[in-house]
């Protein structure tokens, strides 16, 4: 497996009050056989973050035909958990409507955030979300008290199945701040809004001195499933690693497997990561961020079929 890449999408020019800067976690949603709408999260210069969009040519995803000139969708409300940012994760249908998971986060005293996960429901256009509630629909819990979010979510038989981010604990790092200590975990849901986690981790951190997994994209083929992820280690900047699963739940990791890695040089040169998997007329392409999480944009990606 192996992804060739395409190169460098779209980056804010910073012409935008809101979206100075950055392009945080790309998420595709394919509007016809022609456009494919990626929401993305653009900084202002506080550093608070709003989901935009450019649409794609779905013949040519490299070609951006319109960039939104407003927030898809704003801050939360003051004290809210998502009053500092929203960032996007997963576009898919929830009881018959256009769904956006989005990430709401909070800066902290003693660590740096909190991300917990929302719901948001489409206007016609797709062009602004409407909030499903001012509270997250993943939220802390005794097992689960740090952070919940950037989930990915498949609807299968009937109901939906999550996979997503948590933070196990926060390290104190002498000398800067507190690092997270990350795992993907899997929930289940008849309507995709009340979630009913596993009781323990999909997968976990692994490698040497690695004490980070997020953003998880999540395809199923047939009776395979499909993941690919970020990873992050002390000794190694962010990279997208891969692992395949029968029933969702038990996974084995292969990041032999992932089929790309950071470039030579450019801006994907010093770290890849956040991927997100589409399928458009009858090619299979991975969006994703590189350097300084974001800040130069997003690319994409094709794979190659065997």
């Amino acid at each position: 497996m192996r992804w060739r890449k395409l190169g460098l999408v779209y980056c804010p020019r910073g012409d935008r009050p809101w979206a100075r800067a950055y392009a945080h976690l790309p998420t595709p949603y394919r509007l016809d056989d022609r456009r494919i709408r990626v929401y993305f999260a653009g900084l202002d210069e506080h550093q608070f973050g709003r989901v935009g969009f450019v649409d794609l040519d779905a013949g040519d995803p490299t070609r951006v035909t319109r960039i939104g000139d407003e927030p898809a969708l704003d801050l939360g409300d003051l004290g809210a958990f998502d009053d500092c940012g929203v960032v996007p994760s997963c576009v898919t249908e929830v009881q018959g409507r256009p769904a956006l998971y989005y990430i709401g986060f909070q800066r902290a005293e003693r660590v740096p955030y909190m991300l917990f996960t929302g719901l948001a429901f489409g206007r016609p256009g797709l062009e602004r979300w409407d909030r499903f509630a001012r509270t997250p629909v993943l939220d802390r819990t005794p097992r689960e008290p740090f952070s919940r979010s950037a989930p990915c979510v498949l609807r299968q038989d009937g109901g939906y199945r999550m996979w997503y981010w948590s933070c196990r604990s926060w390290t104190a790092n002498e000398g800067g701040p507190p690092h997270y200590n990350n795992v993907l975990m899997h929930a289940r849901s008849a309507d995709g809004v009340a979630w009913q986690p596993d009781p323990t981790p999909c997968l976990e951190p692994g490698l040497p001195d690695e004490y980070a997994l997020g953003r998880p994209a999540v395809v199923c083929d047939g009776d395979r499933y499909r993941m690919w992820f970020s990873a992050r280690s002390h000794s190694r900047a962010y990279s997208i690693g891969y692992a395949e699963s029968a029933d969702g739940v038990s996974w084995v990791r292969d990041d032999s497997r992932a089929g790309i890695e950071r470039s030579e040089d450019g801006w994907d040169s010093e770290m890849i990561c956040y991927p997100a998997v589409i399928d458009v007329t009858g090619r299979r392409l991975m969006l994703y961020n590189g350097n300084r999480h974001g800040a130069t944009g997003f690319g994409i990606a094709e794979l190659e079929r065997d």
